[in-house]
């Protein structure tokens, strides 16, 4: 099969990743890679006017390796084409004659797109083509296409090209039997080319398509995004200043609200929901009238750049900052954003998702049928998945004819519940009320006010702090208590647990660490004393946020029951940690800021590596016995090996992996060696250590390669948490405090003297493929290998297999 692969409509990051995917995994399948440039465009162009484009579409390989001639080998045979520095590089010439002057359909081979994931844009170019909309440009595709031999689509774009793609397939055959009327084509062409085969990949900033969570560089323009709100936050905070951003997304909120979220802003216009007041003016001066008069110091309103009013007249950002001085008197900037949110390398998210769903747009061509609908290839939670795809492109196009119709309730019922949910956050952490939700004099037992005790636990992770600020808000919200156990167990021995304030928690979204302090201690050091502790400030409900150690102190905690009474109160764990070991859920919160802090320094590494050309780096991460950062990392950077304690270090595994790097190294084009990222966790051996390991690759790579070695160590565990692990720190926090309220009401139906908290009551929030679950805490027992902290299953380790399908592994074994 001969695939092609294009990008269209607005540049998102992430873009060179998906083809960069889609190219290596198709040349593995045994097919024929070609992209196009200037994406639709590209199509209608096609190389007419380069006479010699199949005489530059030959492999090319360093003298010592031949190519085979019986097919046998087409890994060797779609190695390099020659035009991968010219697509990297923007250039159309080349010194030496190659050039991409006249050609939009070119040939790649598996080397010429190595490296591409850490650049942003999209290096083969988009354009929106009013050519390709017309059936005279269509044609023209379709011949240019059949003429090269391509038979199967990929696109990466937004609604509009995955529309187009739809439409394109659907005209193919009569295009055919049009192209063979007029004779531009044979009858042997018009049978091979009877069917076009298409997939669709999501690239919008936006994220505004249907049916999928997440769209390829969404997450880094949120990167963007809060980085921006990060720093205007200090410059607010000194002058006491506001500040009204507009950001992208002309019908689709998604970037204002989970930036409103993430960011702590005080206020949000999205196109989905707009105030319900009107005029919306008051309920805006009146929500942060309310936050200046209790002592904040700064306001940062979010303006998306299609926010109406419910009678849909656009808001503008100056208009807002027209209103927040004349009517509150606050001094107000404006900062329009811009393109920035589109620029820029992509975050570690925005590596990992178009590969795995790019390895999923190759297998979906390869089972498509003439009677397959055409796919998109979308996420949820955490499964990649397909769905029909002019389904998604529908439903998109509904939110915005629901929003065109003012009816708003259903719009937002269209978008997915991650959405909702998010808006539900926002509201939650935001709003100031005067008074609690729950007015004493209407209490009831099934939403008495609560004491609850938040707790930090183990090492510190992004995300802690944030996930903290949302139940803080939330319980003040509904008129609970919220309690601090600062310093863990240890902490709560000594009595140091304070209230906290609706302000007090104000900054630390953006916080890494643990403000509350955290360690290892678990409650067993003195059960007794623990449950007396609780009897003393009267704890009804206990939430731990961290990693192994909290699952384990909940388990302490809930066998404790037997014969603590203070023990039967609803107890939950939200997983933290940037190992990201707790058993059953396969997100923590913490994992991704530190993938993202190992993408960073890993991309200066393989700078490095690659400026001293024949180098292996050999990069040392955290993870205990746990791989996923290392195995992820590894994904997310493009290294050759990958180590694990799952997987464990034999001789035998190293005296093959040498061989790799050798054949590897011989086979780069010489002088233009890249260099190479081997990653490795750091109890993946005790006896073949990082140190061994480099030494080994120096002593064995002789002339051919060098090697150096980085121990990234705590800095993956500091830094500022990342835009998702914030975003998702409130929405599991939340979810946490209504299986406390929920659970509480419960026991409050049983008589005071003889009160059981049911086993249901110790659970732990878990993200399982596509669904978020409650686990109690005996039944995550069962999934947990207890000596090497870790779950018995994990759903990443298959990773491992395409680190080494896209760096050619299998093909040179």
């Amino acid at each position: 099969m001969k695939i092609a692969i294009l990008t269209s409509g607005g540049d998102s990051a992430g873009m060179n990743a998906v083809v960069r995917t889609v190219v290596k995994t198709g040349i593995l399948k045994g097919c024929e890679m070609w992209v196009v440039r200037e994406g639709y465009e590209g199509l209608v162009r096609g190389n007419t006017e380069y006479a010699q484009t199949h005489e530059l579409a030959t492999p090319l390989l360093p003298n010592n390796v031949s190519v085979s001639q019986d097919g046998t080998s087409n890994f060797l045979n779609n190695l390099r084409f020659g035009d991968g520095n010219l697509l990297r590089d923007g250039a159309c010439d080349q010194t030496g004659g190659r050039t991409l002057s006249g050609r939009y359909i070119v040939r790649v081979g598996f080397d010429d797109v190595r490296g591409w994931f850490a650049e942003g844009g999209t290096l083969i170019g988009t354009a929106r083509s009013k050519t390709f909309r017309t059936h005279e440009g269509r044609l023209t595709a379709a011949y240019n296409l059949i003429k090269e031999g391509i038979d199967a689509l990929v696109v990466c774009g937004g609604d509009g090209s995955l529309t187009g793609a739809d439409v394109f397939r659907a005209e193919w055959p009569s295009l055919v039997a049009e192209l063979r009327a007029q004779s531009q084509i044979t009858d042997s062409q018009a049978m091979e080319h009877a069917h076009l085969k298409i997939v669709g990949l999501v690239g919008s900033i936006d994220n505004d398509m249907s049916m999928t969570d997440m769209t390829i560089g969404a997450p880094t323009a949120l990167h963007r995004i809060c980085e921006a709100m990060d720093n205007i936050n200090s410059t607010a905070i000194s002058h006491s200043r506001a500040f009204v951003l507009e950001v992208m997304g002309r019908h689709c909120g998604w970037l204002a609200l989970l930036a409103g979220v993430a960011g702590g802003a005080d206020f949000i216009f999205i196109p989905e929901r707009p105030p319900k007041t009107m005029p919306w003016e008051d309920e805006m001066c009146a929500a942060i009238q309310r936050h200046r008069e209790i002592g904040k110091r700064k306001t940062i309103v979010i303006v998306a750049e299609g926010a109406i009013d419910i009678e849909l007249n656009p808001i503008k950002a100056e208009y807002v900052k027209e209103v927040l001085t004349t009517r509150l008197g606050l001094d107000t900037r404006v900062t329009t954003l811009g393109h920035t949110q589109r620029g820029g390398r992509p975050c570690a998210w925005d590596r990992i998702l178009p590969t795995l769903q790019g390895v999923e747009a190759i297998k979906a061509l390869l089972e498509a049928t003439p009677e397959t609908p055409s796919y998109m290839i979308g996420i949820q939670e955490n499964k990649i998945i397909r769905v029909p795809l002019m389904e998604a492109v529908e439903m998109t196009r509904a939110v915005a004819q629901a929003v065109s119709d003012r009816d708003f309730e259903k719009a937002m019922s269209l978008r997915d519940p991650e959405f909702v949910e998010s808006l539900d956050g926002f509201m939650a952490t935001s709003v100031l009320v005067k008074e609690p939700a729950l007015p004493r004099e209407k209490v009831t037992i099934w939403n008495a006010c609560l004491r609850v005790a938040i707790m930090h636990m183990g090492a510190p992770a992004g995300g802690m702090n944030a996930a903290t600020r949302a139940a803080v808000r939330y319980c003040l919200q509904q008129g609970h208590t919220p309690l601090a156990v600062q310093n863990g167990f240890p902490g709560l021995l000594d009595d140091n647990v304070i209230q906290l304030s609706w302000l007090g928690v104000d900054s630390w979204m953006a916080r890494g660490g643990s403000e509350l302090g955290t360690n290892r201690t678990l409650p067993s050091i003195d059960l007794g004393a623990v449950a007396s502790t609780f009897q003393k400030f009267c704890f009804d409900a206990l939430m731990m946020i961290g990693g192994f150690e909290a699952f384990q102190a909940l388990l302490i905690l809930e066998e404790g029951r037997k014969h603590y009474p203070a023990f039967h109160i609803p107890m939950v764990h939200l997983p933290a940690t940037i190992s990201n070991n707790v058993p059953v859920t396969e997100f923590s919160l913490g994992s991704d800021t530190s993938l993202n802090a190992l993408v960073d320094a890993c991309d200066a590494i393989k700078q490095s590596a690659s400026a001293s050309r024949n180098r292996v780096f050999v990069v040392e991460t955290q993870g205990g016995k746990c791989g996923y950062i290392a195995t992820m990392g590894a994904l997310a950077t493009g290294a050759s090996l990958v180590y694990t304690p799952e997987a464990g270090m034999t001789l035998d595994m190293l005296r093959k992996d040498v061989k790799f790097l050798k054949t590897r190294f011989n086979l780069d084009e010489r002088g233009r060696s890249e260099g190479r990222l081997v990653i490795r966790n750091e109890a993946a051996s005790s006896v073949y250590t990082t140190d061994v390991l480099t030494n080994m690759f120096k002593e064995e790579g002789a002339s051919l390669f060098d090697a150096r070695s980085a121990s990234l160590g705590h800095t993956l565990q500091g830094g500022v948490p990342s835009p998702i692990d914030r975003a998702r720190a409130v929405r599991l926090s939340l979810k946490c405090m209504a299986f406390i309220e929920r659970h509480h009401a419960l026991l409050q139906t049983q008589s005071a003297k003889t009160r059981q908290a049911s086993s249901d009551s110790a659970a732990v929030i878990t993200i399982q493929s596509s669904s978020i679950k409650w686990v109690p805490v005996q039944e995550m027992v069962k999934h947990a290998d207890m000596k090497n902290r870790r779950g018995k299953e994990s759903w990443w380790q298959g990773v491992t297999e395409i680190v080494e399908a896209l760096v050619g592994r299998p093909a040179l074994k």
